[in-house]
């Protein structure tokens, strides 16, 4: 407790006195956890719809193997991105190694799941017989599916806020290695104090979105 203590008083004075060292990893972590968010979903609502309007042989298996990946431990999506990135990788020509971009290629991988999966269920939640409704009122395709990611707007946030939860929570712990913290614990318990309420305020946002468009 007196360390928890601690750590709150240092994070106060790093912001204070905005410490170069802090700002910096809070600012990558920001840029990552977007940026990988941002890539889960535009490859993570469209897998989704698929999975959820669509019936095709081995469904049921990408459903489990999705349902699987959203608990995925981060360590196996790292090391994954890193057995492709290494020199000798699949990969490795592009130099992403040991790099933000390898940082948020790991953090899609761990957020694109929890998308996928969030995003079938909001889906699925709709009527069955909605496209075909919207299709009588002459609806192109396109307005569809605008349509109906409109009517599930409130499931796709929760996929957002557990994606971007999944990612920052990963994406801190990488910081403080990779950004060369020093091994104080105060100090480090400060920088967690410091992430905690940076993905509060961003949860709090969607959460403030979500309930509005709820009423």
């Amino acid at each position: 407790m007196t360390d928890l203590a601690a750590g709150f008083v240092e994070a106060i004075q790093l912001l204070l006195r905005r410490d170069s060292e802090v700002e910096g990893i809070v600012l990558r972590t920001l840029l990552v956890s977007g940026v990988a968010t941002l890539m889960a979903m535009v490859a993570g609502v469209p897998l989704g719809y698929l999975l959820a309007r669509k019936r095709f042989p081995g469904r049921t298996l990408v459903l489990g193997l999705v349902n699987t990946g959203m608990g995925m431990p981060p360590v196996v999506a790292g090391l994954f991105v890193w057995l492709m990135l290494i020199r000798n990788g699949p990969f490795g020509g592009f130099e992403l190694i040991y790099t933000i971009e390898a940082m948020a290629i790991a953090q899609f991988f761990i957020a694109t799941p929890l998308v996928v999966g969030f995003t079938a269920a909001s889906i699925q939640a709709l009527p069955p017989r909605l496209p075909d409704l919207l299709r009588m009122l002459g609806a192109s395709r396109l307005r569809m599916v605008w349509l109906l990611a409109r009517e599930a707007r409130l499931g796709l946030l929760v996929a957002v806020m557990a994606g971007f939860g999944a990612v920052i929570s990963e994406v801190g712990a990488s910081m403080m290695v990779g950004g060369n913290l020093r091994g104080q614990t105060e100090r480090a318990i400060a920088l967690g104090l410091i992430l905690l309420v940076l993905a509060f305020i961003v949860n709090l946002f969607l959460t403030r979105s979500q309930q509005a468009r709820a009423t």
